[in-house]
């Protein structure tokens, strides 16, 4: 790379280092004044650049071309989405400030949906371009190469908006009630702040910055409906690395990240050691390793500090007990009908193969509870083992050409021994940091996936990958799967009421004293760590056989959501609520997209429903309905 290219790379890095920190700004400010973790941010950002492409589209055709439409559409649509954030933090946030913070994250998943398919409604599936900025739409010659002027405009913007920010937390009365509630929420409402418009307040500027980073992509990406999950994970990475909260932070983040990137990109591919080494398909990854490097390193992020205890911690669980026997014998009914299912096969062929997803979905959301209920760990990147279990069972079947049922129990092996590895820096971490942890690993773990053509058959997939002869009818591989599928879940059941299972429940609760009576909490974490995987692998490795097929999405951020849905609609306290929330979640997403294009947003409803109806999961809400019944018998 000479001199002059390795410039125009680095002014582009500053360029969309401008973008990253508008997004990764308002997510931080949202989480350091209300602590909830906004999954629907990246949703306002695609918002910004759909309202602003509209508006600037309207505005110049009223006005005639020129600056005026082009800037009044991008300013008054960042406006807009700060109305939005405002509507949606008065409607839904407002409600549940005191429940569980993963309880928040389920209720603003619920508003990606709803998002997602309202933006396709509006505006329709097909991608939008936005017109170019009037007056910089063509560019400028530096050391002998050319150089957009528009992105000479961006790199000014980031630092702009940072020394706004800046000036109006530090020398304003706002700014420093701001910076109170950050430190002693308790504290500033009984000095007699109005928290309620405080917080709406802040979640308006954050949705804010949010769509103005949107709306400044107008003339740089098209607007589409895939930009809200992967804009989301950029923010996650800024604001992580950043430290959350810190505004320079997130700033220092964004720069390092986007000038990262663009340096990547413009080395391609060089060799070394004999060996040709393609930098620029790191640029799928760089973010998630170097969120991982620094988590390990410095785990409250750059400029961040360690965090404190959270005033409104989830309700303390009551020890788990035995099942009563009229749950077993619902259970073992059950069973039964299960068992019966594929004799109607004939009249219902698709019960069966609904049933195979429903019984995966269940193990894999049980997996996933393992660690997060009885151990205590959040994780954002469960599919990671779900995807190793799943490519490990093709690449042993197809690569390796061994027999199915050997494959099938291999496979698990492959999810464990990654379980083993990231679990090892996982373990380390806690709360809001452990979960990104989780989620860099698996992101990592996607991008080897996609960009191993020769291996895996990147965006691909790998296909052919078929059970055995005598499991080919979809009855018996339906029998198949319930043995294991049921098999894991009872194995899981029994590791909690083992001595293990009340080590791990001990560390959750109380480290300091676990560690006093001699458990090793970190090395009891690590274990249920590649447990989980391990049980999660056999969850992946039956999803390859049933389907043929896998693809790069089996690893992909959303089947991670997707498991912390499953968890949480059934019951984060409860040991059947991962059963229930993942049979209920799949067969519903299942029956919603067989009858309207906009099942999301169906979806989405009734997962709000369930948020504000059932906080506890539906599970959850059952158990305490029932224990409130015998307690006035």
């Amino acid at each position: 790379m000479t001199l002059s290219s390795f410039l125009i790379q680095l002014l582009n890095g500053l360029a969309g280092a401008s973008s990253l920190f508008l997004v990764g700004a308002g997510l931080s400010l949202i989480f350091g004044i209300t602590r909830v973790v906004n999954f629907a941010h990246g949703s306002l950002y695609m918002l910004g650049l759909y309202i602003a492409y509209s508006l600037t589209e309207w505005l110049t055709a009223q006005l005639g071309p020129g600056p005026l439409g082009f800037w009044g559409g991008v300013l008054l649509a960042a406006a807009a989405v700060a109305a939005i954030g405002a509507l949606v933090e008065v409607l839904l946030l407002r409600r549940i400030y005191r429940a569980p913070e993963l309880f928040q994250l389920l209720a603003t998943f619920a508003l990606v949906l709803v998002i997602k398919d309202a933006a396709l409604y509006v505006w329709g599936a097909e991608e939008l371009l936005g017109s170019r900025a009037p007056g910089l739409s063509g560019s400028v010659e530096l050391l002998g190469r050319r150089f957009p002027q528009y992105n000479l405009l961006l790199m000014w913007i980031g630092p702009l908006v940072l020394a706004g920010l800046w000036l109006l937390l530090n020398k304003t009365r706002w700014g420093a009630l701001i910076r109170a509630a950050t430190q002693d929420r308790d504290m500033v409402a009984a000095l007699g702040v109005n928290q309620a418009w405080l917080f709406t307040s802040v979640f308006a500027l954050g949705a804010f910055l949010a769509g103005l980073g949107g709306a400044l992509q107008l003339p740089l990406e098209p607007a589409s409906l895939n930009l809200d999950l992967q804009t989301i994970g950029d923010a996650f990475v800024v604001v992580v690395v950043g430290g959350m909260g810190s505004i320079p932070g997130a700033y220092l983040a964004a720069l390092l990240i986007a000038v990262t990137k663009a340096l990547c990109a413009g080395i391609g591919t060089v060799q070394m050691f004999g060996m040709d080494v393609s930098f620029s398909k790191l640029t799928l990854v760089v973010e998630f390793l170097i969120m991982a490097v620094v988590l390990i390193w410095r785990p409250w992020g750059l400029l961040g500090r360690p965090q404190a205890a959270s005033r409104n911690p989830a309700d303390i669980e009551a020890p788990l007990r035995p099942a009563r026997p009229a749950l077993r014998l619902a259970a073992w009914l059950l069973v039964v009908l299960l068992l019966a299912l594929p004799l109607a096969g004939q009249s219902f062929p698709y019960a069966v193969t609904l049933s195979i997803d429903l019984l995966i979905a269940a193990l894999f959301a049980t997996s996933l509870h393992f660690i997060m209920g009885p151990a205590g760990m959040h994780s954002f990147g469960h599919a990671a083992y779900f995807g190793l279990g799943a490519y490990g069972a093709a690449l042993f079947f197809k690569a390796l050409a061994m027999p199915m049922e050997v494959s099938l129990l291999a496979a698990p092996l492959v999810a464990g021994l990654g379980a083993l590895l990231f679990g090892w820096f996982c373990v380390r971490l806690s709360g809001v940091y452990l979960a990104m942890l989780t989620l860099a690993f698996s992101q990592i773990v996607w991008s080897i996936v996609y960009q191993s053509d020769e291996l895996t058959g990147g965006s691909n997939g790998i296909v052919g990958i078929w059970p055995s002869a005598w499991l080919a009818g979809r009855g018996a591989y339906f029998y198949l799967t319930l043995v294991l599928c049921a098999g894991c879940i009872w194995l899981m059941r029994r590791i909690l009421f083992s001595p293990f299972g009340y080590a791990m429940r001990a560390g959750r609760d109380s480290p300091l004293r676990s560690e006093a009576i001699g458990i090793h909490v970190k090395r009891v974490q690590w274990m249920a760590f590649v447990l989980a995987g391990l049980f999660c692998g056999v969850a992946g490795a039956l999803f390859a056989f049933s389907k043929g097929s896998i693809s790069p999405e089996t690893i992909s951020v959303g089947r991670s959501v997707d498991g912390l849905v499953m968890v949480l609609l059934g019951g984060v306290q409860t040991l059947s609520g991962p059963i229930v929330g993942g049979v209920l979640f799949t067969w519903l997403q299942d029956l919603l997209a067989r009858e309207t294009e906009y099942w999301r947003a169906l979806l989405g409803g009734v997962m709000l429903l369930l948020v504000l109806a059932f906080p506890q999961g539906v599970v959850g809400a059952l158990r305490s309905r029932f224990e409130r019944q015998e307690a006035t018998s």
